[in-house]
């Protein structure tokens, strides 16, 4: 037979109380901790314990107690917090304040965080108050989960802000996405830029992400113009991807405002991804293997020499079988081709902004539970977020080793 427990699967669900000796003696030892906590700050305010004489100046009086509710990490519990009136320099008097638990703070600093990384973890509020539940005896709602969330918002103004004098960086990584967000009630999609920097030992980081409204040369240049305001030094590679509208060819807004930015002679790198697409785009369906396969055999060939090869190859094909797939390769001239001047350990970090893209596709799987976010302000505040709470990583950049090689020169254009 059997034996059918308290704590079973449907009890625990169903979040039923019920008498845990440790819990319960653990809780009364927190509740008691605190208590004496407030007690000792009173005392060192008025200096005097509880009913001691002290032997300076007068400068209050106790005047009993209240009871605040404070929801920790520990759960949820009423604790009695002393009342005292302070008299000042000037003899006026004043209600005491602890400074451990302002007037208006129920939760602790540890149990926002816990709030807000469940929050990012990859749910929406309804879910996380659910989640919470057992811990905090409900004392959650999504109000207060969207409260803890907001306040984040003093670290992400920070983070906008800090300056980037002191960050090595060699390589920059510009991409734009665009995310569906509420505007006016409605559901809109908004385009956020994004960029990722390599600092010379490797690693990524995000530099900066902004809601700009659009990829135009305005958007860009304000975006760069930022990072170029904060201290940015020029970087030595850039890599970009075309506008998010495929099969749009090239990335003109991005470039013009590169250009502005820091010079026309900035080495930059088409991504060969988005250029795939675009290829595709203006072929019928029935080619587009073929294509596929010529453009990976000349992406990916194994010399500078050999990619020039299979260059004017595919040109001289495509030209013939289909004139538009040939027009958009040549669009994007030697840029298409600037990773062939970096060592080739190089050439699979440089070839594309795979980097970003991760970083979107972690971004779409964070917020699809909640399908529309609630406004656009929103998007960057979150992405950021999810990096700075370690729930999205970035890894060093593949073949790192060798970034202080010089890029090597110029190659011409054999596409004719």
């Amino acid at each position: 037979m059997t034996d059918v427990t308290e704590n079973s699967v449907l009890a625990l669900s169903a979040h039923e109380e019920g008498y845990d000796p440790i819990e319960d003696r653990l809780r009364a030892m927190v509740r008691h901790t605190i208590e004496t906590m407030f007690e000792e700050e009173l005392a060192e305010a008025l200096g005097r314990t509880r009913y001691g004489r002290g032997d300076g100046k007068v400068t209050g009086y106790r005047n009993g107690h209240r009871d605040r509710q404070l929801v920790g990490t520990f759960g949820t519990e009423t604790v009695r917090v002393p009342r005292a009136r302070i008299e000042t320099e000037e003899g006026k008097a004043h209600e005491w304040r602890s400074k451990a638990l302002p007037g208006c703070r129920r939760l602790t600093k540890t149990a926002e965080a816990l709030i807000a990384s469940v929050y990012l973890s990859g749910t929406n509020t309804h879910r996380v108050n659910r989640a919470l539940f057992a811990l905090f005896e409900g004392a959650v709602s999504k109000d207060v989960v969207s409260r803890a969330w907001h306040k984040v918002k003093v670290d992400w103004d920070a983070w906008c802000a800090r300056s980037l004098e002191d960050e090595d960086i060699v390589r920059v990584i510009l991409d734009g996405t665009v995310v569906r967000t509420r505007i006016d009630k409605r559901a809109a999609n908004v385009s956020v830029l994004a960029a990722i920097g390599v600092r010379r030992d490797g690693q990524k980081v995000l530099l900066s992400i902004r809601n700009m409204g659009g990829e135009s040369t305005a958007a860009w240049s304000s975006f760069l113009g930022d990072l170029d305001k904060r201290g940015l030094n020029r970087p030595e590679f850039v890599i970009v991807a075309p506008e998010a509208r495929v099969p749009r060819d090239g990335a003109p807004g991005l470039e013009a405002a590169l250009a502005q930015i820091w010079g026309d002679d900035l080495p930059i790198q088409r991504c060969t991804v988005h250029k795939h697409r675009n290829l595709l785009a203006h072929a019928p369906k029935h080619l587009h293997e073929e294509i596929g396969a010529d453009y990976r055999d000349m992406i990916y060939a194994a010399t500078a020499e050999e990619v020039a090869r299979r260059r004017r190859t595919f040109l001289r094909k495509w030209r013939m079988k289909c004139r538009a797939v040939a027009d958009s390769l040549e669009e994007a001239g030697d840029r298409l081709f600037t990773f062939t001047r970096l060592p080739p350990s190089q050439w699979k970090a440089a070839r594309t902004t795979n980097a970003i893209e991760r970083l979107n596709e972690e971004f779409r799987r964070r917020i699809k539970t909640q399908t529309v976010l609630p406004a656009p302000e929103t998007v960057p505040m979150l992405l950021w977020a999810l990096l700075a709470s370690g729930q999205i990583q970035m890894r060093k950049l593949d073949g790192w080793e060798t970034l202080d090689h010089p890029l090597e020169p110029t190659v011409l254009d054999e596409a004719a």
